[in-house]
């Protein structure tokens, strides 16, 4: 079974334009991307989560682009 994401989980960034990178999810915006509010625009959509990188930076993902991190969790 695949552990849940959550809030405080380590967990790896998948992307196809850069290398795969390591962080600490900090928030969940789940109510952003479930309301089916339209944003009145078919650019800047809402990630659900938001992960600080190791490497400092601060980046917003879907649930496909996140895998959590067993090696360094414990799990």
């Amino acid at each position: 079974m695949k552990p849940d994401i959550v809030v405080g989980a380590r967990v790896r960034v998948r992307r196809e334009t850069e290398t795969t990178a390591q962080g600490v999810v900090i928030e969940d915006f789940a109510e952003l991307t479930t309301s089916g509010q339209s944003l009145g625009r078919d650019w800047a959509p809402v990630h659900r989560w938001a992960v600080a990188l190791d490497d400092g930076r601060l980046v917003f993902a879907h649930d496909g682009e996140l895998d959590v991190d067993t090696a360094s969790s414990g799990q």
